[in-house]
């Protein structure tokens, strides 16, 4: 008999026997331990009464017919390994950005604001990231950060956040299909932009509808890919600033020194390089990525007690080595003053492509690798727009068989692809037909402007649900210690990245108020009275209500989930250096 099922049959009795509680806890794994210790607490009878769960509640979350029926909480299947959910977290967080629009926060502000600000966004991400691990560790659900929202805050504010989140999936693939037209500029400029465009939306529909049972594998290689075109970007910067170039110059921190490390903006004196420097702190918004990536994958990972946090934790070794290592390579390889590159990036001539590390190959008169790079980022483009298009028309399923949604996006083909969801998805790449009218560059700007305010707004709600969370986790008397994850320097931390990332909400879009432009305006700041109405709409219609911290769910779902951890092989860790070798190869 299982733990939770020899629990629920001292709970029929009215309380836990504490003498079989320790022969039980005795024979477990200290992961297995905490759980134990959580649903130990829930299902005493002192708390049942303290928490308002009645017996048929608790019962449903424990009887042993739930082990031979499917719950509404896993319908996914629990087959992801390690590799595969550090691949996810760290392609999910890796695109476009850092290879081509770093470019624009470097000539605003130059290297030093640029390497300064990397930096300092990566103190709220740290905050959002230590935050949600604790609840995704602890509850590895579907989608588990917009479930969460509704449970521990109010079912409005999920509503909110997954609408939001869905937003900012599909809003990316207009910014990934421009990115990819200004990449294809590189070699000629002979053609409509609408050709490669129309293209890659039809690719896109193909492999969603047809091929999408070869997503999972082929985003794990192109995330490889990703990993190594960064990593050998930052080795080329090394290489070529001590003297590894064809011209045999050691060009070190020159740029650093001419034109400067820290430039004006829209201003001069102290002011302007301040609003440079301000100017990076957005471009880094919008660059860096947080945990959003690594959390979508919770509801398939094969042990999410031991990957789960395991993930989370290799976040602060990724913010170093492809942001701030990135952010400072840029900086060393290219000037920010290079006319090729303000050229590329205010008037959308790509002749010398947009990438200020093809500009800086250029430069240094390397003749192939400039092409190779190019082809590498354009494939990270193409697979990143894919990428958004399946995790866009998921969220929007996952909202739909919620009820946040219309149910016409629950409509799915005899393969499951849900394509109602897929087809809405990708109208929002027509979105990027707005270059027709305009120059790439300024619909890659808009882009940017609106997805930078989505992010921000996701990463807020993340900490406001983690504030809700810990102080539930205390109104009902369950120990931080006992969870698989504990967050340093909470709830300190998500108060910090609350803070920070409601602030960039408002502050991302300030050049405009320079600069007045209407479209500019629009997509800095349209995503914020649409959430408040979302929002507001559900609230009042529905008649939802806050939750108080005595009554968040923490525990349905939660057995389900340690059923499927007590029934894995036992972990036996090798020792040789080959038996090591082999289990990471297959993610063991």
């Amino acid at each position: 008999m299982g733990i939770f099922n020899r629990l629920s049959s001292n709970r029929n009795q009215g309380e836990v026997d504490t003498t079989d509680a320790e022969t039980v806890n005795g024979s477990l794994d200290n992961e297995s331990k905490n759980y134990y210790k959580i649903f130990s607490k829930a299902f005493s009878q002192r708390d049942m009464e303290k928490n308002n769960y009645s017996t048929n509640e608790i019962q449903e979350y424990t009887s042993e017919d739930s082990d031979n029926a499917s719950t509404k909480y896993e319908q996914t299947h629990r087959k992801l390994k390690s590799r595969h959910i550090q691949l996810i977290g760290i392609g999910g967080t890796i695109g476009t950005g850092l290879f081509i629009q770093i470019g624009n926060g470097l000539v605003k502000g130059g290297p030093g604001s640029l390497l300064l600000a990397f930096i300092a966004w990566c103190i709220p991400i740290l905050c959002v990231t230590s935050s949600t691990a604790e609840m995704v560790s602890y509850l590895p659900l579907s989608s588990p950060f917009i479930q969460l929202a509704g449970r521990c805050v109010d079912e409005a504010f999920e509503v909110m956040c997954g609408w939001n989140f869905f937003l900012f999936e599909a809003i990316m693939i207009p910014f990934e299909l421009t990115a990819v037209n200004v990449l294809i500029h590189y070699w000629r400029e002979d053609y409509s932009p609408a050709i490669p465009m129309v293209l890659q939306l039809v690719i896109y529909f193909l492999i969603n509808v047809f091929a999408v049972d070869l997503y999972g594998e082929s985003e794990y290689w192109m995330a490889m890919g990703k990993v190594i075109l960064a990593v050998g970007m930052i080795i080329f910067t090394f290489v070529t600033m001590v003297g590894g170039n064809p011209q045999h110059h050691a060009y070190g921190f020159q740029f650093w020194k001419d034109p400067g490390s820290f430039l004006e903006y829209l201003s001069t004196g102290s002011w302007g390089r301040f609003l440079g420097f301000f100017a990076c702190l957005t471009q880094a918004a919008f660059t860096i990525a947080g945990p959003e990536y690594i959390s979508m994958a919770a509801g398939e990972c094969v042990n999410p007690q031991k990957v789960m946090p395991k993930a989370f934790k290799s976040v602060f070794y990724r913010l170093i080595t492809f942001f701030i290592l990135g952010a400072l390579s840029v900086g060393i390889v290219v000037s920010s003053r290079d006319p090729n590159l303000i050229d590329a990036i205010t008037n959308g001539n790509s002749g010398s492509a947009a990438s200020p590390y093809i500009v800086g190959m250029t430069r240094m008169k390397i003749n192939v690798l400039p092409h190779i790079v190019n082809v590498l980022i354009l494939s990270s483009a193409f697979s990143a727009g894919n990428s958004y298009v399946y995790c866009s028309s998921r969220t929007l399923y996952g909202l739909a068989l919620q009820g946040h949604a219309p149910k016409i996006f629950t409509f799915c083909t005899k393969k499951g692809v849900p394509i109602v969801a897929v087809v809405f998805s990708l109208a929002f790449g027509f979105l990027g037909f707005l270059q027709l009218g305009k120059t790439a560059s300024t619909v890659l700007n808009w882009i940017v402007n609106l997805v930078t305010v989505s992010q921000v707004i996701n990463f807020c709600t993340l900490c406001v649900t983690y504030v809700r969370f810990y102080y539930a986790l205390k109104a009902q008397g369950i120990d931080r210690r006992t969870l698989p994850y504990r967050g340093y320097f909470q709830p300190y931390a998500a108060y910090i990245g609350m803070v920070c990332t409601f602030a960039m909400m408002f502050l991302a879009g300030y050049p405009v108020f320079v600069d007045w432009d209407v479209p500019t305006f629009i997509f800095s700041y349209i995503m914020i009275p649409i959430c408040v109405f979302v929002f507001l709409f559900w609230k009042i219609v529905k008649k939802t209500k806050f939750k108080k911290a005595s009554e968040v769910d923490l525990f349905t779902g939660l057995k389900e989930i340690q059923d499927h951890v007590d029934s894995l092989p036992p972990d036996t860790k090798p020792i040789t250096w080959y038996g090591k070798l082999g289990a990471f190869i297959k993610g063991d």
